[in-house]
């Protein structure tokens, strides 16, 4: 199978790469700000590491990847995350709307960047229609979709949310991966992993674990250790036969008590197990138990990445049959925000209330408040009624002077 060729931006500790090797890609490159998942990438990848700043041209230049088959990557997810702000653009940390600006530079055949199931909400409507027109503009065709790890053989449902962007000539091959068979049990994963000691209640164990984990959570340097993430998640592993508190250095031993009685703790490589990677992968994390169960909690599944690249891989090679695929930005995720673009000027509420459908001007009010938090949204009062239009993008796409260079500065070592 020829290898096709990718770059990875914040790559992490290697689960998204691990799987599009699988699918037969082969990384030119991987970008990781954390200096320990990048000795994790360097442990087992193979190829150039590149460490510090994605958006730094000193650490990468990605104009010399031009022509690449894919760039990939998975960018930070806390812009968007319903356990944090969903500050989007005003997050320094947002590299979403950067990562696709390099298509423009990069000009690869495909583009995949996946996040947390957030950016699939209401409140990243416009952001999500911005994407989609720029690449449109770019020549490519591109489409959302929700995938839950849970259906591709991951004994966890970590929902995320996956952008895959192509040239219309290979987009006409793409389909989406389908469910990968029958979901697997916490119990079922881990017996083996569990029973390591012999634990004379493994089997007991299995039957109350009988279910999918809650997403894991890996936290940041600043928040978040070497547990199963914040109450509530604590409170689903619980459900489920674990002591979500911390992670355990060793299986329960031979004599540990009924799981009535006291819950077992995951191990690290249970962990790993329950987000994909499997003990053939031969995959060694580095760094200290906090550090690599941070790089495991954070990680893009290996069989979804996997699952998705074969899917870019068909495509790319014009396997299959060819299928319709809809008009460049036909997919309307925010009509106030299209209406607003497509004017270049002020247009009236009328007009926008006509876009969504609707009679109240309430509605599109609220609508543009949502808009205005990641674009400037400018408005001139008139006799007839207040007209609105669209500004700059608030967020980071690469510009010199933009206030994210300042805080990536400021707390670099505190970013993961």
């Amino acid at each position: 199978m020829t290898s096709l060729r990718t770059v990875e931006i914040c790559a992490g500790a290697g689960g998204q790469a691990l799987g599009l090797h699988k699918a037969g890609f082969r990384h030119d490159l991987a970008v990781e700000i954390d200096p320990t998942a990048a000795e994790t990438l360097r442990q087992n990848l193979g190829g150039e590491v590149a460490v510090g700043d994605v958006a730094d041209i000193g650490v990468w230049r990605p104009a010399d990847y031009e022509g690449v088959d894919l760039l990939a990557g998975g960018v930070p997810c806390p812009p968007f995350s319903i356990a944090g702000k969903q500050l989007g653009s005003s997050d320094e940390r947002d590299l979403f709307a950067w990562a696709v600006e390099q298509v423009a530079v990069m000009r690869p055949r495909a583009l995949m960047l996946e996040n947390v199931r957030g950016l699939a909400a209401a409140r990243f409507s416009g952001y999500r229609q911005r994407v989609l027109d720029r690449l449109a503009q770019l020549g490519y065709v591109a489409d959302w979709r929700l995938l839950h790890a849970a259906d591709f053989g991951v004994a966890q449902l970590r929902p995320r949310f996956v952008l895959v962007a192509l040239r219309p000539e290979d987009a006409v091959y793409f389909r989406w991966p389908e469910v990968a068979g029958e979901r697997v049990t916490v119990g079922e994963e881990l017996r083996d992993l569990m029973s390591a000691n012999g634990w004379a209640h493994v089997d007991d164990w299995v039957a109350l674990a009988d279910g999918i984990g809650p997403t894991l959570v890996g936290g940041s340097k600043k928040h978040g250790g070497a547990d199963l993430g914040p109450t509530r998640a604590k409170r689903a592993w619980e459900a489920l036969g674990v002591d979500g508190k911390g992670i355990a250095d060793s299986a329960p031993d031979k004599n540990a008590p009924h799981p009535t009685e006291r819950l077992p703790r995951l191990t690290l490589a249970m962990v790993a197990r329950l987000q994909g990677w499997r003990d053939y992968d031969g995959w060694d994390f580095a760094g200290r138990k906090t550090s690599q169960y941070r790089q495991i909690g954070n990680a893009f599944p290996p069989p979804v990445a996997e699952a998705v690249g074969r899917a870019i891989r068909v495509a790319l090679e014009h396997a299959g049959m060819p299928h319709e695929v809809p008009e460049l930005s036909a997919d309307i995720h925010d009509p106030v925000y299209r209406a607003l673009a497509g004017a270049g000027d002020f247009v009236s509420i009328d007009r926008l209330t006509g876009a969504l459908n609707e009679f109240s001007h309430a509605s599109v009010e609220r609508r543009l408040a949502i808009l205005a938090q990641d674009f400037v949204v400018e408005q001139r009062v008139t006799p007839s009624g207040t007209m609105y239009r669209l500004g700059e993008f608030k967020g980071f796409t690469g510009q010199a002077d933009h206030e994210r260079h300042g805080y990536i500065q400021q707390f670099k070592s505190r970013i993961s």
